[in-house]
């Protein structure tokens, strides 16, 4: 199963190839993907993502996880979420949203098992 593209960005609007679903901020992993809703585990801009936000993800046996911080990287992204990925070996970039999606279409199209969590708009 790969990782479906991301066919579009713009800002609060995210669309995933294969989905009629119109996101804001958005998981994507093999085979799927889904609203990610802040308010599920209580996530704010500070302190960040948190594992909790990423476990979803994980459990779908990516290699990689992208992170999306927003279009003006408003969204923080703790030092303990990246030790939590990198402990359950998982390679993780960090970056502003529009990168994060070149990123993450880049690495699903050469077939890795790449998952992310994507924030569009601050």
């Amino acid at each position: 199963m790969s990782s479906p593209e991301i066919a579009s960005l713009s800002w609060g609007q995210m669309k995933v190839k294969g989905c009629s679903t119109t996101y804001k901020d958005c998981k994507v992993w093999p085979g799927g993907s889904r609203t990610w809703d802040w308010r599920e585990t209580g996530t704010n801009h500070s302190p960040g993502v948190q594992p909790a936000d990423l476990e979803e993800v994980v459990r779908k046996g990516v290699k990689t996880v992208v992170i999306g911080r927003g279009m003006s990287e408003a969204l923080q992204v703790p030092p303990s979420t990246v030790d939590y990925l990198k402990k359950n070996g998982i390679d993780v970039l960090v970056l502003q949203t529009e990168k994060a999606v070149e990123e993450y279409n880049a690495l699903a199209a050469q077939g890795v098992r790449v998952g992310g969590v994507f924030h569009s708009t601050c």
